[in-house]
């Protein structure tokens, strides 16, 4: 009977290739996995930060950990806000728990560690009124590439709530029909994706932008560019990046008079949760809808119940 051998790939690891991959630690595996910048920047400070407090210069030397030294460093950290300290302690409970799965350690040592509460329950993010919504809708220009690019951003954030990376990852093929209605594809959190139907408003501006621009055709290019170099077919790397997106937003923001304390482009995306929720949409739906992992998270975005009208005080009368 003949043998088929499988042709060899050239990209086939060598064996030198082979023995220092199966030397990473698994402390670096679990850094690696992280997929998400924000919370690749955010835990990497953290794990570094616990790494600090206890002496340790080596990523192995974690698997010594023992929840007693987890309970000493939250106490060591605990003049930080709330949420601050729920994240560090999120991002070692993290660490360990990978660290179990690859069976380097037998526990985590800040599993059951007391996280702070929240204590409140609103998110910090401000949601901007409507009016100043659609203020903002209609600052940019119409009569140029850039202002028409700058409407369909705005009308992407506010009219589907995503986030800031979302945006600015957005491909010209993540507007497609989904039988037969337009829809919008966000990649999230944790590689997440959501097939959102895309608004007509929002869809309007973008398919003028994309006319305006010329590079309505370039499927897997980045949907959003700088004005230079924009029919590039590069792909992210002619994408605008969060960063711009930021100026962008704020840029409008200041020019329509929006001077709400905190204000930011994430403050649209509880602008759009509280606006679906005011006009009768259910919060799972709006959930679901922003990419939350939890509902919990998702009434942090609700300001219904901060509406002035409704507040005791203008039900008072002497």
């Amino acid at each position: 009977m003949e043998t088929r051998l499988l042709p060899k790939s050239p990209a086939a690891l060598t064996s030198a290739q082979f023995q220092e991959l199966s030397a990473v630690p698994p402390e670096v595996e679990w850094f690696a996995n992280l997929t998400n910048p924000n919370t690749r920047r955010a835990y990497k400070s953290d794990v570094r930060g616990f790494m600090a407090f206890l002496g340790l210069t080596q990523p192995d030397e974690v698997r010594r950990v023992t929840r007693a030294h987890v309970l000493a460093w939250r106490k060591q950290i605990g003049g930080h806000a709330p949420s601050t300290v729920r994240r560090k302690l999120a991002a070692v409970s993290s660490l360990f728990d990978y660290l179990c799965n690859a069976n380097a350690v037998a526990a985590n040592p800040a599993s059951g560690v007391e996280r702070p509460k929240e204590g409140a329950n609103q998110g910090k993010t401000p949601a901007i009124s409507d009016r100043d919504a659609r203020k903002l809708l209609d600052a940019p220009p119409t009569d140029t590439v850039a202002g028409k690019r700058d409407r369909a951003i705005l009308a992407v954030f506010l009219f589907h709530g995503p986030r800031r990376a979302e945006v600015a990852g957005s491909r010209v093929g993540d507007l497609q029909d989904r039988r037969g209605v337009p829809h919008w594809t966000f990649r999230g959190k944790g590689g997440k994706i959501r097939y959102l139907p895309a608004h007509p408003v929002a869809v309007a501006t973008v398919r003028e932008y994309l006319a305006a621009a010329g590079h309505g055709g370039e499927l897997d290019g980045a949907m959003f560019r700088p004005l230079r170099n924009r029919t590039s077919t590069a792909g992210t790397r002619a994408a605008l990046s969060a960063d711009s997106m930021w100026r962008i937003v704020m840029g409008y923001a200041e020019q329509v008079g929006i001077s709400v304390a905190g204000f930011g482009p994430h403050s649209l995306r509880a602008t759009a949760a509280t606006n679906a929720l005011e006009h009768g949409a259910e919060i799972a739906a709006v959930s679901e809808w922003l990419g939350h992992a939890s509902i919990s998270t998702t009434r942090l975005y609700d300001k219904r119940v901060v509406r002035v009208e409704n507040s005791p005080t203008f039900r008072v009368s002497y």
